[in-house]
């Protein structure tokens, strides 16, 4: 018995489009699942789509914006339509927004509000909340599934400057226990994965110069991982395909597994 087939599954990923996402997508369908990507950028989205089936997968994109609501209800019925009842949800969809970031000119005391909420509408809102409440009641009425949250290692501890983005993930961790208690009956299991450094279209100014040498932020990020390095984003397919699987992970829910190349192991 292979512990790690995930050969008749479905995955949504939500925020698919995305570097992390798509990766995690192209994971799962090497597993096995069928996978549907779910985001904003089409463009983005059958590319990643054209990637899978040229691998031998099967794949769709459903366009959706995670924070509405009836384009996730839309979504899911294409889903459904298209590739079958989803059996796991990858919650992928998140970013930091600049004008929520603390900086030498922008204190703390002068974020707006508007910021604030876009970052928590993102990263909680459309990352976890809206999409486990349209794609989670299925599950739990076909009496089993897997969702795996996104969160940060930010959310373990508050990294200097991204506040706000900071809050948020520390808010997709307890959504995600909540969630693990209450669907544990009803055969779901919901758990999270704390990935470290992965650079990214969101974070790449903040670390890497425009000739393409490490910033001051990346040198301390270096020097406070362990690995001494950015970890890439196929290295999280490992930690994902493992949640996702039902005989893998049978009995694991509420958990969060960090993917961070020891940066949250490092004192001094």
């Amino acid at each position: 018995m292979n512990l790690f087939d995930l050969s008749g599954d479905v995955a949504v990923v939500i925020g698919g489009t995305g570097v992390l996402g798509g990766a995690l997508a192209e994971g799962l369908a090497g597993a096995g699942a069928a996978v549907a990507i779910v985001g904003r950028n089409a463009e983005r989205g059958l590319a990643r789509v054209e990637v899978i089936r040229k691998a031998g997968g099967r794949a769709f994109f459903a366009a959706a914006d995670a924070i509405d609501r009836d384009q996730l209800k839309a979504a899911h019925a294409a889903i459904r339509d298209t590739l079958g009842a989803p059996t796991i949800l990858v919650n992928a969809a998140g970013g930091n927004d600049p004008k929520a970031t603390v900086t030498d000119a922008l204190k703390f005391e002068d974020l707006s509000l508007e910021a604030w909420r876009g970052t928590f509408d993102l990263n909680l809102v459309g990352g976890v909340l809206l999409p486990c409440q349209e794609f989670g009641p299925a599950l739990c009425s076909a009496g089993r599934g897997s969702i795996i949250n996104i969160a940060s290692v930010s959310a373990h501890l508050p990294l200097s400057r991204v506040v706000t983005y900071s809050a948020a993930k520390a808010a997709v961790l307890n959504l995600t226990q909540f969630l693990a208690r209450e669907w544990a009956p009803r055969g779901v299991r919901v758990n999270s994965l704390t990935p470290g450094f992965f650079p990214a279209e969101q974070n790449r100014k903040l670390l890497f110069n425009e000739d393409g040498s490490p910033t001051a932020r990346t040198r301390s990020i270096w020097g406070h991982t362990p690995m001494g390095r950015f970890g890439s984003s196929e290295e999280l397919i490992g930690a994902a395909v493992f949640l996702a699987s039902s005989r893998a992970s049978s009995f694991v829910t509420g958990t969060d597994i960090r993917v961070d190349g020891g940066f949250l192991s490092q004192t001094i």
